[in-house]
């Protein structure tokens, strides 16, 4: 009977090497960064939307998530034998704390107010206030990247 015990213990610390890490879903806020700390060793890593979020690799133990617009998206980690050891869904959402939004003759208009208010995006927002702020921040990328 202890050497079925000691071999039933043994068959289910094997399955449980093989499993990936499967992790809940991770909530980053948008242009805020957070680290996601692996049990395994990464070798590579595969994310759903580059358009939602951003990963950078630190180390092969080490990796930080960026939103970068709002969604669900999902991130895989592969070790050098190509298992999974990490698997999760990213929810980039708004860092809402900060937000005012004010509403002018059914029209929504969003402002960030740390420290002082700014214009900022949100869905939902008037179109020509919306569309002003992203063409902001297309010119303010164009002078980064140059």
């Amino acid at each position: 009977m202890r050497m079925f015990s000691k071999m039933c213990t043994l068959s289910m610390v094997a399955v449980g090497l093989g499993q990936a890490a499967i992790a809940g879903p991770l909530s980053v806020e948008l242009n805020k960064t957070i680290p996601v700390h692996l049990r395994g060793t990464a070798a590579s890593v595969v994310l759903g939307s580059p358009s939602i979020a951003d990963v950078a690799v630190h180390d092969e133990n080490l990796l930080f998530v960026t939103g970068k617009s709002f969604g669900t998206t999902n991130l895989l980690v592969f070790d050098k034998a190509g298992r999974q050891i990490y698997s999760s869904d990213i929810v980039v959402v708004a860092d809402e704390a900060n937000l005012v939004t004010v509403n002018r003759s059914g029209s929504n208009f969003t402002y960030d107010c740390v420290p002082n208010c700014r214009p900022t995006i949100s869905v939902g927002d008037d179109s020509g206030h919306f569309d002003e702020q992203i063409q902001q921040r297309i010119g303010v990328k164009q002078i980064t990247d140059d």
